[in-house]
């Protein structure tokens, strides 16, 4: 409810409005893209676009109720771009990992993890997980049926399952 409120006054021209929801939704901006596997300077220019583009075109929103739901679509887009545009080659040297704490760790096998999936089964694992995102609200921004998005959600599962615990497990 309070979203509307601040979405309102943000769409008449009232920057602090429009301050106070990206300062709601930028740690979820952030942990979206950084789920997709993009390094932190690259996330950081990608935020910034997003912002100046849900600041352009706020009075396109609708539904001030899905401005989470709407940020986010314009978000992945930017990714999407950047990524088609920028194949990452990912390298880590040895001492890298011998400083890592055992929570950086676990974070660079989460990103690992969801790095071999491919991009739609990474993408609905990351919103329904990291963003809370219902199975609804994803398949009306991808525009994927929810039938779908609830496939994928379920075999992104079941690929990590057998990928890493299995593997995991063999070795113990």
């Amino acid at each position: 409810m309070e979203n509307d409120i601040l979405v309102k006054k943000a769409q008449k021209g009232d920057g602090e409005a429009f301050i106070q929801l990206i300062q709601q939704y930028e740690l979820i901006l952030y942990r979206t893209a950084k789920r997709l596997g993009l390094k932190d300077e690259d996330i950081a220019d990608l935020l910034q676009d997003t912002i100046m583009i849900a600041f352009e075109k706020i009075t396109t929103l609708k539904k001030g109720q899905y401005f989470n739901t709407w940020i986010c679509r314009i978000l992945l887009n930017n990714c999407y771009r950047f990524m088609k545009k920028n194949k990452p080659l990912a390298a880590m040297d040895e001492t890298v990992l011998n400083n890592l704490s055992h929570q950086d760790f676990l974070s660079v096998e989460l990103d690992e993890a969801l790095g071999s999936l491919d991009d739609n089964h990474r993408i609905a694992l990351t919103l329904y997980y990291v963003n809370g995102f219902t199975t609804k609200e994803i398949s009306e921004f991808l525009h994927e049926s929810e039938g779908t998005i609830k496939s994928r959600i379920s075999r992104a599962k079941k690929q990590l399952k057998n990928t890493y615990y299995l593997e995991g497990a063999n070795l113990v």
